[in-house]
């Protein structure tokens, strides 16, 4: 049962002999695919497994999830599964990825060596700088507006109506859960937190990706880098290195 939950939820792209995992959390509308090309910028030193979310891809004909809460739990229940990982665990989350990698993160705090010894926060205002209902998206011109804007997806994409018809209702499940969202944010990690964002990312300026500091008692570290909301796709090897030396750093009993 543990082994076929996390099939669900994890998608592995690439055979390695690494004990380091890396899960990675997708944007609104993503999907794991998405986290492909750093998979192969991360090997051979990190075992990269991406969340799928209900509602795309291989799981296209179940509902989004419209609370990040009730996701996040699910996301949690997944990973707590099974036996604990070979090594240690980080987790990278971009955009509405980033605040369920920190919700998860939260969950899984009291669970040893289920939670990540790191989190990767990537074009994300922090908990304490995001306003509920500030996202909130009453039509699906707006919708597409908005995505649209923010680069990151392939535009013939958005041109072709039955494209549309398939990745809309994850659209419209995702931007409705980040209208609604209130973040845990009384709540603190202990692990390290690294943020990271654009310098010309409307949706995360770098002083509100900054606050990210005051979300753990561990070290924190911010990292900004040319581009907009989708600066990661230009960075990936950085990226990976990233995680590389976190995943080192890691205490013995995790590695």
């Amino acid at each position: 049962m543990a082994t076929e939950r996390q099939d669900t939820w994890l998608r592995r792209f690439h055979e390695t002999d690494a004990r380091a995992e890396l899960i990675c959390f997708p944007h609104a509308g993503g999907s794991a695919g998405f986290w492909y090309p750093l998979s192969t910028a991360a090997l051979p030193a990190l075992d990269v497994r991406a969340v799928q979310y209900p509602g795309r891809q291989d799981r296209y004909r179940e509902p989004a999830v419209r609370d990040l809460h009730r996701l996040a739990d699910l996301i949690a229940e997944a990973l707590g599964d099974g036996p604990p990982p070979a090594g240690p665990r980080i987790f990278l989350g971009h955009s509405m990825g980033a605040s369920l990698a920190h919700e998860v993160a939260l969950r899984l705090a009291g669970t040893p060596d289920r939670g990540p010894v790191a989190l990767l926060v990537s074009g994300r205002r922090a908990p304490s700088r995001t306003v509920a209902g500030a996202e909130r998206l009453d039509t699906d011109a707006a919708l597409l507006a908005r995505v649209r804007s923010l680069g990151g997806t392939v535009p013939a994409v958005m041109d072709d109506p039955e494209l549309l018809d398939l990745i809309l209702p994850a659209l419209r499940g995702d931007y409705a859960g980040l209208a609604a969202y209130v973040p845990s944010a009384s709540a603190s990690l202990t692990c390290p937190v690294v943020a990271l964002t654009g310098d010309s990312d409307p949706e995360a300026p770098v002083e509100d990706v900054r606050a990210w500091r005051d979300h753990t008692t561990g070290p924190f570290e911010l990292r900004v880098f040319p581009g907009g909301h989708f600066f990661l796709a230009d960075h990936l090897p950085a990226v990976a290195d990233l995680a590389v030396a976190l995943s080192a750093a890691a205490p013995a009993s995790r590695r």
